[in-house]
């Protein structure tokens, strides 16, 4: 009988990959933000900040997104309000409604973040050459959307 340990390490099920995949990512990508001026954010912030659009989004819509409980994602909009990130502005279309916009130091981070992940990218797509890169993120988001809508349904 194979362990669970033997089996992680020769035929990783899908969780192991994608766990392994997201923490490489975030420790790449704030190791890089740190450096570049923005040490005060932690990899859970990105449940918030890989969503957010210039113009703001409701937190419930973060929420959806991330598919992270709304909860989570108003206590981390508290903290990036707090850190500097993000500010909660009346949405135009509804004005009891709050919007999750970036500051200045928001719009920075989420410019610094988009090159640190483009050239995450490009390093893959590069190693990988450019049509297998295409079809493997295809692939990968085909199975992300398969896997999110049965959880959601």
């Amino acid at each position: 009988m194979v362990s669970r340990a033997e089996r992680n390490a020769t035929d990783p099920d899908l969780g192991v990959l994608a766990g392994r995949l997201l923490f490489a990512v975030q420790k790449e990508l704030f190791t890089t933000l740190a450096a570049q001026g923005f040490d005060d954010l932690h990899p859970r912030h990105g449940a918030v900040l890989a969503y957010l659009d210039t113009e703001g989004l409701r937190a419930t819509e973060l929420a959806r997104l991330s598919g992270q409980h709304k909860q989570v994602i108003g206590t981390l909009v508290d903290e990036l309000v707090t850190l500097g990130y993000v500010e909660r502005r009346p949405d135009p279309a509804d004005r009891r409604a709050k919007l999750v916009c970036p500051t200045e130091r928001g719009l920075a981070q989420m410019r610094t973040a988009d090159g640190i992940m483009a050239a995450m990218q490009e390093r893959h797509a590069h190693r990988l050459g450019r049509d297998l890169y295409a079809g493997f993120k295809a692939t990968f988001i085909d199975i992300v959307d398969h896997q999110r809508h049965r959880t959601t349904t």
